[in-house]
Protein backbone atom coordinates (compact mmCIF):
# COMPACT_ATOMS: atom_id res chain seq x y z
CA UNK A 1 0.00 0.00 0.00
CA UNK A 2 1.34 3.35 -0.55
CA UNK A 3 0.94 6.72 1.30
CA UNK A 4 -2.02 7.86 -0.70
CA UNK A 5 -3.71 4.98 0.03
CA UNK A 6 -3.20 5.14 3.79
CA UNK A 7 -4.03 8.38 4.40
CA UNK A 8 -7.25 8.69 1.78
CA UNK A 9 -8.62 5.74 3.97
CA UNK A 10 -7.74 7.25 7.34
CA UNK A 11 -10.06 10.40 6.38
CA UNK A 12 -12.61 8.28 5.15
CA UNK A 13 -12.71 6.44 8.22
CA UNK A 14 -12.43 9.31 10.78
CA UNK A 15 -15.50 10.87 9.21
CA UNK A 16 -17.10 7.18 9.08
CA UNK A 17 -17.61 7.69 5.40
CA UNK A 18 -16.91 3.85 5.48
CA UNK A 19 -17.78 1.65 8.62
CA UNK A 20 -17.06 -1.57 9.83
CA UNK A 21 -19.43 -3.53 11.86
CA UNK A 22 -18.36 -7.41 11.79
CA UNK A 23 -20.43 -8.31 14.97
CA UNK A 24 -23.54 -5.93 13.33
CA UNK A 25 -23.47 -6.40 9.69
CA UNK A 26 -25.05 -3.84 7.15
CA UNK A 27 -27.48 -5.13 4.67
CA UNK A 28 -27.18 -3.94 1.18
CA UNK A 29 -29.46 -3.25 -1.48
CA UNK A 30 -28.66 -6.47 -3.37
CA UNK A 31 -29.54 -8.40 -0.46
CA UNK A 32 -25.81 -9.36 0.70
CA UNK A 33 -24.80 -9.27 4.57
CA UNK A 34 -21.37 -7.22 4.83
CA UNK A 35 -19.70 -6.17 7.99
CA UNK A 36 -19.01 -2.83 6.00
CA UNK A 37 -20.62 0.41 4.34
CA UNK A 38 -19.36 2.90 2.14
CA UNK A 39 -21.14 6.59 2.08
CA UNK A 40 -18.64 8.74 0.05
CA UNK A 41 -21.37 11.51 -0.24
CA UNK A 42 -19.68 12.11 3.30
CA UNK A 43 -17.32 13.83 1.87
CA UNK A 44 -19.03 16.62 0.63
CA UNK A 45 -19.76 18.10 4.19
CA UNK A 46 -16.13 18.16 4.63
CA UNK A 47 -14.36 20.93 2.71
CA UNK A 48 -10.94 19.84 3.89
CA UNK A 49 -11.55 16.16 2.65
CA UNK A 50 -13.30 17.54 -0.28
CA UNK A 51 -10.85 19.27 -1.35
CA UNK A 52 -8.10 16.58 -0.75
CA UNK A 53 -10.36 13.93 -3.10
CA UNK A 54 -10.50 16.92 -5.80
CA UNK A 55 -6.80 17.24 -5.77
CA UNK A 56 -5.70 13.77 -5.82
CA UNK A 57 -7.71 12.47 -8.37
CA UNK A 58 -6.96 15.88 -10.65
CA UNK A 59 -3.12 14.96 -10.45
CA UNK A 60 -3.43 11.36 -11.06
CA UNK A 61 -4.82 12.37 -14.77
CA UNK A 62 -2.93 15.34 -14.91
CA UNK A 63 -0.33 12.16 -14.47
CA UNK A 64 -1.54 8.89 -16.29
CA UNK A 65 -3.91 10.76 -18.82
CA UNK A 66 -3.03 14.23 -20.13
CA UNK A 67 -4.41 13.91 -22.95
CA UNK A 68 -7.77 13.54 -21.56
CA UNK A 69 -10.64 15.66 -23.23
CA UNK A 70 -13.49 15.38 -20.98
CA UNK A 71 -14.56 14.07 -17.25
CA UNK A 72 -17.54 11.75 -16.78
CA UNK A 73 -19.08 10.93 -13.64
CA UNK A 74 -21.14 8.02 -12.45
CA UNK A 75 -24.84 9.05 -11.21
CA UNK A 76 -25.30 9.60 -8.21
CA UNK A 77 -22.20 9.17 -6.05
CA UNK A 78 -20.06 10.58 -8.57
CA UNK A 79 -21.54 13.40 -10.14
CA UNK A 80 -20.24 15.53 -7.43
CA UNK A 81 -16.89 14.63 -7.51
CA UNK A 82 -16.49 14.52 -10.64
CA UNK A 83 -17.97 18.33 -11.48
CA UNK A 84 -14.92 19.34 -8.74
CA UNK A 85 -12.21 17.82 -11.33
CA UNK A 86 -13.66 18.72 -14.08
CA UNK A 87 -13.66 22.20 -13.05
CA UNK A 88 -10.18 21.90 -11.27
CA UNK A 89 -8.88 21.32 -15.09
CA UNK A 90 -10.58 23.29 -17.04
CA UNK A 91 -12.37 20.31 -18.65
CA UNK A 92 -16.04 19.47 -19.72
CA UNK A 93 -17.62 17.70 -18.02
CA UNK A 94 -21.06 15.03 -18.14
CA UNK A 95 -22.55 11.90 -16.07
CA UNK A 96 -24.10 9.11 -16.93
CA UNK A 97 -27.36 8.03 -15.50
CA UNK A 98 -28.00 3.99 -14.30
CA UNK A 99 -30.95 3.89 -16.61
CA UNK A 100 -32.28 6.58 -19.14
CA UNK A 101 -34.80 9.73 -18.01
CA UNK A 102 -38.03 8.57 -18.65
CA UNK A 103 -39.36 11.47 -20.25
CA UNK A 104 -38.22 14.71 -22.63
CA UNK A 105 -35.21 13.21 -24.73
CA UNK A 106 -34.94 10.11 -22.66
CA UNK A 107 -30.75 10.54 -21.90
CA UNK A 108 -28.72 8.31 -20.52
CA UNK A 109 -25.66 10.35 -21.18
CA UNK A 110 -26.45 14.47 -19.15
CA UNK A 111 -24.07 17.31 -20.57
CA UNK A 112 -22.34 17.37 -24.15
CA UNK A 113 -20.52 14.75 -24.98
CA UNK A 114 -18.86 15.40 -28.47
CA UNK A 115 -18.00 12.11 -30.20
CA UNK A 116 -14.08 10.86 -30.52
CA UNK A 117 -13.29 12.61 -27.39
CA UNK A 118 -10.99 10.71 -24.79
CA UNK A 119 -13.05 10.68 -21.58
CA UNK A 120 -11.93 9.89 -17.74
CA UNK A 121 -14.63 8.14 -15.75
CA UNK A 122 -15.06 9.09 -12.08
CA UNK A 123 -16.83 6.94 -9.24
CA UNK A 124 -17.27 6.76 -5.83
CA UNK A 125 -16.76 3.15 -5.42
CA UNK A 126 -16.57 -0.11 -6.94
CA UNK A 127 -17.95 -2.84 -5.71
CA UNK A 128 -18.72 -5.72 -8.57
CA UNK A 129 -18.06 -3.02 -11.30
CA UNK A 130 -21.13 -3.26 -12.46
CA UNK A 131 -22.54 -0.20 -12.82
CA UNK A 132 -19.31 1.52 -13.55
CA UNK A 133 -18.57 -0.58 -16.61
CA UNK A 134 -22.05 0.26 -17.77
CA UNK A 135 -21.69 3.93 -17.67
CA UNK A 136 -18.21 2.89 -19.72
CA UNK A 137 -20.37 1.21 -22.37
CA UNK A 138 -22.65 4.07 -22.27
CA UNK A 139 -19.73 6.53 -23.33
CA UNK A 140 -18.42 3.70 -26.25
CA UNK A 141 -21.71 3.58 -27.72
CA UNK A 142 -21.76 7.23 -28.01
CA UNK A 143 -19.13 7.22 -29.92
CA UNK A 144 -16.37 8.30 -27.45
CA UNK A 145 -13.22 6.33 -25.95
CA UNK A 146 -13.18 5.69 -22.04
CA UNK A 147 -8.99 5.76 -21.59
CA UNK A 148 -9.34 5.11 -17.69
CA UNK A 149 -11.67 5.00 -14.54
CA UNK A 150 -10.29 6.70 -11.13
CA UNK A 151 -12.80 5.56 -8.32
CA UNK A 152 -12.50 6.74 -4.33
CA UNK A 153 -12.93 3.52 -3.08
CA UNK A 154 -12.64 -0.27 -4.03
CA UNK A 155 -14.30 -3.64 -2.37
CA UNK A 156 -11.56 -5.16 -4.35
CA UNK A 157 -13.78 -8.26 -5.61
CA UNK A 158 -11.76 -10.87 -7.64
CA UNK A 159 -15.57 -10.61 -10.05
CA UNK A 160 -14.67 -6.90 -10.22
CA UNK A 161 -10.81 -7.37 -11.38
CA UNK A 162 -12.07 -9.87 -13.78
CA UNK A 163 -14.97 -7.85 -15.21
CA UNK A 164 -12.50 -4.50 -15.88
CA UNK A 165 -9.87 -6.82 -17.50
CA UNK A 166 -12.42 -8.10 -19.57
CA UNK A 167 -13.52 -4.47 -20.86
CA UNK A 168 -10.41 -3.55 -20.87
CA UNK A 169 -10.73 -0.55 -18.89
CA UNK A 170 -7.75 0.53 -16.54
CA UNK A 171 -8.95 1.55 -12.60
CA UNK A 172 -7.10 3.31 -10.17
CA UNK A 173 -8.11 4.06 -6.84
CA UNK A 174 -7.33 6.34 -4.16
CA UNK A 175 -7.84 3.80 -1.55
CA UNK A 176 -8.61 0.10 -1.26
CA UNK A 177 -10.18 -2.76 1.22
CA UNK A 178 -7.00 -4.22 2.16
CA UNK A 179 -5.67 -0.18 2.69
CA UNK A 180 -8.40 0.29 5.02
CA UNK A 181 -8.77 -2.91 7.53
CA UNK A 182 -4.88 -2.35 8.15
CA UNK A 183 -5.45 1.71 9.16
CA UNK A 184 -8.63 0.50 10.87
CA UNK A 185 -6.74 -1.69 13.27
CA UNK A 186 -3.70 0.59 13.50
CA UNK A 187 -5.98 3.60 14.53
CA UNK A 188 -8.20 1.39 17.03
CA UNK A 189 -11.50 1.09 14.99
CA UNK A 190 -11.50 -2.53 14.70
CA UNK A 191 -9.73 -5.08 17.05
CA UNK A 192 -7.30 -7.42 15.20
CA UNK A 193 -9.88 -10.76 16.20
CA UNK A 194 -11.88 -8.80 14.01
CA UNK A 195 -9.36 -8.99 10.70
CA UNK A 196 -10.25 -12.61 10.09
CA UNK A 197 -14.16 -12.23 9.73
CA UNK A 198 -13.57 -9.09 7.44
CA UNK A 199 -11.25 -10.36 5.08
CA UNK A 200 -13.35 -13.53 4.60
CA UNK A 201 -16.21 -11.35 4.04
CA UNK A 202 -14.56 -9.95 0.79
CA UNK A 203 -14.01 -13.31 -0.64
CA UNK A 204 -16.90 -14.53 -1.00
CA UNK A 205 -19.78 -11.47 0.20
CA UNK A 206 -21.95 -13.70 -1.58
CA UNK A 207 -21.92 -16.57 1.05
CA UNK A 208 -21.24 -14.27 4.05
CA UNK A 209 -21.58 -15.20 6.64
CA UNK A 210 -21.15 -18.83 6.44
CA UNK A 211 -23.04 -21.00 8.36
CA UNK A 212 -21.32 -23.04 11.02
Amino acid sequence: MNSLEKLTAEKLLRIKAIKLQPSNPFVWASGWKAPIYCDNRKILSYPAIRRFVKIEMSRIILEKYPEADAIAGVATGAIAPGALVADSLGLPFVYIRSTPKDHGLENLIEGDLKPKQKVVVIEDLVSTGSSSLKAVEAIRRDGSEVIGMIAIFSYEFPIAAANFKKEKVTLTTLTNYDTVLSEALRIDYIAESELETLKEWRHAPDEWPKKK
